[in-house]
């Protein structure tokens, strides 16, 4: 029985495929779209869906949409109306998108689904959530905490999930909301709703925690089992088309920074404050899911759960003997939980969680065959090495690695959600000083505060890292450990106050400089031979090569632009920056040896993606 689960018509449109249960293929239309964060209708990532197993459309059971249209319409309406006549600009934009297809999703559903005679399955926002973070973990019996901006009025959820059986027992509603609490701060920073929250996230380390009362006593009021009460006249996501009033302005003292200019302390320090403050309410949260449902494992989801730093934060305390988070937490993961709640909870279907999680590392996406890669390389007048040998492969990228080189690594399946996990991965050396800088500046022409990830061996973790257990999707962040840490010059500290971003990321705190957060903290992967595959060879090559377990990971794209999928892509992107190597599959390719090479090319990419 094939079941396919759709997400659409508000930011990471995504469609996931079920065999008989079993996950098979699942993508972000951004991928096909090469439009970051695409809404659209999920054709091309559903027609990667349909041709991954040689079906059509007519060979479906259930198509499964991610959320109630009505229900969140009927938000919108009840909204306006408790804010009319104020809110009349942002009612009449959202109007006509309803009016057009939301509204009538059935009926767009069939016109775009030629072929597909079956019934439509509608569950809720936070039950597909719920869904895509129980049915895949390795848990027989958890507890299950959704978080998010809103769906069709949850903002949070709490639920249980046994066996082959989901149920949400506990809700927070709009317009009280952890997520859009967290994304006025983003928008009153300077970045963008919906995609730059975890570049809020990688800048609170800068920052000092100063306005965390304020934010406590003036915007808003959390209870001992983490729900939030928001006073709305600090915030205009109700009424307007923005996310903070005047209010909220005139309380920081000047109006939102606009995304050309520099970053203040006031940034910084706001980005603190608000972290720490999501974190105490993600921990309460947790800890009122233990008390609810008496499990001993914890699953989240929602795009809450990708803030990394407050999951790592509820491990620490110890709430939860485990806590297993889905990689594509955000909306592109409601297309997976919507067709595993059809299949399990709706059809009861018998689920049998066996060790790991059934989310395959999470490489659901597009490979491409020798024929394809081979064939755009030759159409591009390349030069590459091709190696049937994997040993000689790995070999040769590990040497490369080890001698300071930038490499871009397309190997296997895409990754489903929007961490780079091994398969579109830029990589380097984290023992590199320069490393950091280079990928950011050079590379992912973006900010240069921003951290870098690390992957580190699973059996090398505790060597290098204060994680107990496991993080195979980069979703917690724990510390680097002391032993490895370099004490401070009075020279390096002095930089650490110096204003100039720049300066503080170059300062160097650990023998893994690349991939130390200025607060000592890392957002870790952990590689292992089942998941990663050959990944986690390469990995092992490297150890054997320089005795270091640990290597700095990126995702496989500059900044703006989705990661790649296709070897044109991939190839696009190397030519464009600074990297070094190139591995598509089998076939390695060396900048050195391109014939095409245009520095001026590379250096007009540089300048054209002005850094905040």
């Amino acid at each position: 029985m094939y079941i396919l689960g759709i997400s659409a018509f508000y930011h990471d449109s995504a469609a996931a495929l079920l065999r008989d249960g079993e996950i098979i293929a699942a993508a972000q239309e951004e991928r096909f779209t090469r439009k970051k964060h695409d809404l659209a209708f999920p054709e091309r990532a559903i027609e990667y869906c349909l041709k991954e197993v040689g079906i059509g459309l007519a060979d479906f059971k259930f198509v499964a949409f991610y959320e109630k249209p009505l229900q969140k319409f009927d938000r919108l309406i009840e909204t306006y109306l408790a804010f009319a006549p104020a809110g009349f600009k942002s009612f009449s934009k959202a109007i006509p998108l309803w009016a057009k297809e939301k509204l009538f999703q059935r009926r767009e559903m069939r016109r775009k689904l030629p072929g597909y005679e079956g019934p439509f399955v509608y569950p809720e926002h936070h039950e597909s959530h719920a869904a895509s973070a129980f049915f895949p973990s390795p848990f027989d019996r958890a507890a299950v905490l959704t978080i998010d901006g809103v769906g069709e009025w949850a903002s949070a959820s709490i639920g249980l999930g046994e066996g082959n059986k989901l149920s949400l027992v506990k809700e927070m509603h709009f317009p009280h909301s952890v997520g859009l609490l967290y994304s006025a701060f983003t928008y009153y920073t300077g970045f963008r709703v919906n995609s730059g929250e975890y570049k809020l996230m990688g800048l609170a380390p800068y920052g000092e925690p100063r306005f965390a009362d304020v934010i406590r006593e003036k915007l808003v009021r959390i209870y001992d089992d983490g729900s939030i009460w928001l006073d709305m006249d600090y915030f205009n996501y109700c009424q307007g088309l923005t996310m903070t009033s005047e209010k909220f302005h005139q309380l920081f003292g000047r109006a939102p920074r606009t995304a050309d200019t520099d970053l203040s302390q006031l940034d910084m320090d706001l980005a603190a404050s608000i972290q720490v403050v999501t974190e105490e309410i993600m921990v309460k949260m947790a800890r009122y899911a233990r008390e609810v449902t008496g499990a001993s494992n914890l699953c989240l989801a929602g795009g809450v759960a990708l803030n990394c730093v407050g999951n790592g934060k509820i491990l620490r305390e110890k709430i939860f003997d485990e806590i297993w988070i889905q990689p594509a937490a955000g909306d592109a993961g409601g297309a997976l939980g919507a067709a595993q709640f059809v299949w399990h909870h709706l059809l009861e279907r018998e689920r049998k969680p066996a060790g790991k999680d059934s989310q395959k590392g999470s490489y659901l996406g597009y490979c491409p065959t020798h024929e394809e890669t081979e064939s755009f390389l030759k159409s591009a007048g390349a030069k590459w090495h091709h190696h049937d040998n994997e040993k000689d492969l790995l070999d040769s990228v590990a040497a490369a690695m080890a001698d300071g080189k930038v490499v871009g690594w397309s190997s296997g399946r895409m990754e489903y959600g929007p961490r780079a996990l091994g398969a579109r991965s830029i990589i380097g050396d984290a023992r590199n000083e320069g490393m950091q800088s280079v990928m950011n500046r050079k590379i992912k022409f973006r900010e240069s505060f921003r951290p870098f990830a690390p992957c580190v061996l699973v059996e090398d973790v505790a060597d290098y890292f204060d994680l107990e257990g496991e993080s195979p999707y980069m979703l917690l962040v724990a510390p680097v450990k002391e032993a490895i840490r370099t004490p401070l010059t009075v020279e390096e500290d002095a930089a650490m106050k110096d204003p100039d971003l720049t300066k503080r990321v170059n300062v160097k705190r650990s023998e893994l400089p690349a991939i130390t957060h200025v607060d000592y903290s890392a957002r870790i992967q952990t590689v292992d031979e089942e998941r990663h595959g050959r990944y986690y060879r390469l990995m092992r090559r490297f150890k054997e090569l320089t005795g270091c377990g640990v290597i700095i990971n990126t995702s496989f794209n500059i900044r703006g632009e989705p990661i790649v999928r296709t070897p044109e892509e991939a190839y696009n992107c190397f030519m464009k920056t600074h990297m070094d190597v190139l591995v598509i599959e089998d076939c390695v390719l060396f900048k050195s040896e391109q014939a095409n090479v245009d520095e001026k090319l590379m250096e007009h990419y540089r300048e054209s993606f002005p850094l905040d």
